[in-house]
């Protein structure tokens, strides 16, 4: 059973990784769906972060669910809020849906107060001006002012999702910056924190000979000359 407390040199190792270059590496382990659409910063600034995912899954809305009620009951999104742990990020699948916000200040009050490390998801929220404020950082597709059972109909916390095309499993690795949020799978977790510095490394090693004014035939990506150049001066 996956725990899901990150240990600190996890975060410490991927905080330092773009997503950029994470797609990049597991793009060659064979995953090229891991960047989740929609998942764009509510504001600028917003530090990397890296957590585990704790999912939460909406479904359409259907008339006789989809209520203000519905708020009250134990299986709801104030039910699911609090069950997140600290330090995790929450990842919602709102099926892309845009005129319908799933959560607003008061929800994102209470997750920063938990010390939740990041609202994504592929839906938006509302009360703008009030989830900016409560500080939590959000990755979404923007904001509507309609509330979630205008078009959504909350169904469950820590289920498999499909979050902007992708599918999260709770415990699966999230990293988010500017570019958005990328999901590593929990299985492949140790092997993207041997394979993510070396790449990091090289990408800057490249950077540094583009800046020089080096072409970039077979030195991006490197050809056996340039890539025996790059571990020679750099000891890598």
């Amino acid at each position: 059973m996956i725990t899901m407390h990150l240990e600190q040199h996890v975060i410490d190792t991927l905080s330092k990784i773009s997503t950029a270059t994470l797609t990049t590496i597991l793009l060659k382990k064979g995953l090229r769906n891991v960047w989740m659409r929609g998942t764009r910063p509510i504001r600028t600034g917003q530090p990397r972060l890296v957590a585990r995912a704790f999912t939460l899954r909406f479904v359409p809305a259907r008339e006789d669910l989809a209520t203000p009620e519905s708020w009250s009951s134990p299986k709801s999104t104030r039910a699911a809020i609090e069950a997140m742990p600290e330090g995790c990020i929450a990842v919602v699948d709102s099926m892309g849906v845009t005129d319908a916000g799933i959560f607003g200040d008061i929800l994102c009050a209470r997750m920063a107060h938990k010390k939740v490390a990041a609202l994504v998801t592929d839906g938006v929220v509302r009360d703008l001006a009030g989830v900016l404020g409560t500080g939590l950082p959000v990755w979404c597709s923007g904001a509507a002012a309609p509330p979630s059972v205008a078009g959504l109909t909350f169904v469950d916390w820590q289920q498999p999702i499909g979050c902007g095309g992708v599918a999260v499993f709770p415990g699966d690795v999230v990293v988010v910056d500017d570019d958005g949020a990328v999901l590593i799978p929990a299985a492949l977790l140790d092997d993207i924190l041997t394979a993510a510095p070396a790449q990091e490394n090289l990408e800057n090693w490249i950077m540094g000979q583009v800046q020089s004014g080096h072409a970039l035939p077979g030195l991006y990506p490197p050809n056996a000359e340039n890539l025996a150049r790059y571990k020679a001066e750099t000891g890598q």
